[in-house]
C-alpha cells in the first residue's frame, strides 16, 4: 500500500479566512467575514485561482483577474498572493504521522493542487524528499484535482495500480474523485483522526 498526502490543510496549514482577516483588518472584522471574502477570492479553488493552481496563468495574471472581478485594489490582492507561501507551514502532528508511517515501512507520495511558484517555495524550504518518495504538484503537471487526468498521472508516476493507493485529502470532491478511480481514500480532518483511521486499516500500530 502506498499512501498519498494532499498538502494544503493536511500537511501544511491552510486557513484562508484567518489569513485574509490578518492581512485585511480594515476590511474584515470577523472570521465569518473572512470566510466570505475567501470564497470570493479563491472561488473554491476554481475560476481564476483554479487556473493559477493548474499552472495555466501566473501570479501577476491571477492578481489582475481577481482585482478586476472583485473590485478589490490590485495592491491588496497582490499582498494576499505574496503572503500565501509563508502561510503554508507544516502541521507538526501530520509531520509526526508521516514519520511514523515511514518507520512502519510505508511508501509515501504527495498529490497537491499548488501553483508552481508556491510549489517551488515548498520544495526549497521543507524536506519533501525526506518525507516522500515522489509527488505531483498541479502547477507543474498542468492538471488539477478533482480531474481524473491527475489521478491517472499519479498512478503512473507512483507506479501503483489504483487499489494499492490510499489518499488523504481534506476536500470531499477530491476524495470522491479518488474513490471513483478505485483508489482507497478518506477525508482528512486532523492528524489525530487520520491516525485512528490508519490504525483501523492496520497500517499503523495503536
Amino acid at each position: 500500500m502506498k499512501i498519498v498526502f494532499d498538502f494544503g490543510g493536511v500537511l501544511f496549514r491552510w486557513h484562508p479566512a484567518s489569513l485574509l482577516a490578518r492581512l485585511w483588518p480594515h476590511r474584515i472584522d470577523t472570521l465569518e467575514q473572512g470566510a466570505q471574502a475567501a470564497a470570493q477570492f479563491f472561488q473554491n479553488y476554481g475560476g481564476d485561482w483554479g487556473l493559477f493552481d493548474q499552472g495555466l496563468i501566473g501570479a501577476d495574471e491571477v492578481v489582475r483577474r481577481i482585482a478586476a472581478r472583485t473590485g478589490w485594489p490590485l495592491g491588496e490582492v497582490a499582498a494576499v498572493v505574496r503572503a500565501v507561501p509563508d502561510e503554508l507551514i507544516p502541521i507538526p502532528a501530520t509531520v509526526v504521522l508521516i514519520r511514523d508511517l515511514k518507520a512502519a515501512g510505508h511508501r509515501l507520495h504527495f498529490l497537491s493542487n499548488m501553483p508552481e511558484p508556491f510549489a517551488d517555495h515548498l520544495s526549497q524550504t521543507y524536506p519533501l524528499h525526506e518525507w516522500f518518495e515522489s509527488g505531483l504538484f498541479s502547477g507543474r503537471v498542468k492538471q488539477i484535482k478533482p480531474g481524473a487526468e491527475i489521478f491517472a498521472l499519479a498512478e503512473r508516476r507512483f507506479e501503483a495500480p489504483p487499489e494499492d493507493l490510499l489518499f488523504l485529502d481534506d476536500h470531499p470532491a477530491n476524495v470522491d474523485a479518488a474513490l471513483a478511480r478505485d483508489w482507497q481514500s478518506f477525508l482528512f480532518t486532523d492528524a489525530a483522526s487520520a491516525r485512528r483511521e490508519l490504525v483501523s486499516r492496520r497500517l499503523l500500530s495503536a
